[in-house]
């Protein structure tokens, strides 16, 4: 199967650019089910709450970027209806990231996310399951895990610099979480109404 273009996958490759002066460098903020790839000096930000962000790059060209999803439900074998969508999220991230020049054997992979924030959410694992599912992923890949920051109950602000591999991660514990929860729940819901079609191959 051909590689995705931008075209074909638009609402999830537009996120929100701006100059970040905290870090004096261009900035993405991404939202749930988007993601972001540069070749660019400059940052990918996002922050979370039951989602899961792999930020991926390749290590020598400083080809880059991040994703932010989860699975609908709470199962987390990878041949599940539910894991496409993880599955999906990252095999779209990974495919842009080779389209552009990187290589796989140069891939290093950094996790973040999955916290139990979500009070009377679907389920009370949301963030368990997502985190078993993307370790699960990577592992059956064969992708190499350099840095993971899962589980806990705080929201995370994640910020991710793919031109050196930099991470800051900042737990958000006295946020208030009604604006993250309600982003996620909507997410979530998209998730249960829109059906993927196809496949994504991974090459």
């Amino acid at each position: 199967m051909s590689i995705p273009s931008d075209d074909d996958y638009a609402p999830h490759v537009s996120p929100t650019i701006y100059f970040d002066r905290a870090h004096n460098i261009e900035a993405a903020k991404i939202l749930p089910g988007e993601y972001y790839v540069t070749q660019r000096d400059m940052v990918i930000v996002t922050v979370l709450g039951s989602c899961i962000s792999a930020c991926i790059r390749d290590r020598r060209s400083g080809i880059g970027g991040m994703n932010h999803f989860m699975l609908p439900g709470d199962d987390t074998d990878v041949t599940s209806q539910s894991a496409r969508y993880g599955a999906f999220a990252m095999e779209i991230l990974i495919n842009k990231l080779m389209s552009m020049g990187a290589q796989r054997r140069n891939l290093e992979v950094k996790v973040f996310g999955g916290g139990q924030v979500l009070r009377g959410f679907t389920t009370t694992t949301v963030g368990e399951h997502n985190a078993e599912f993307v370790l699960q992923y990577l592992k059956t890949e064969g992708l190499a895990i350099v840095a993971q920051d899962l589980l806990d109950i705080y929201p995370r602000k994640v910020y991710y610099f793919p031109k050196t591999g930099r991470a800051l991660v900042k737990k958000l514990r006295s946020v208030h979480n009604n604006t993250i929860i309600e982003r996620e729940r909507e997410y979530e819901h998209r998730l249960l109404s829109t059906q993927i079609e196809g496949a994504v191959e991974l090459f």
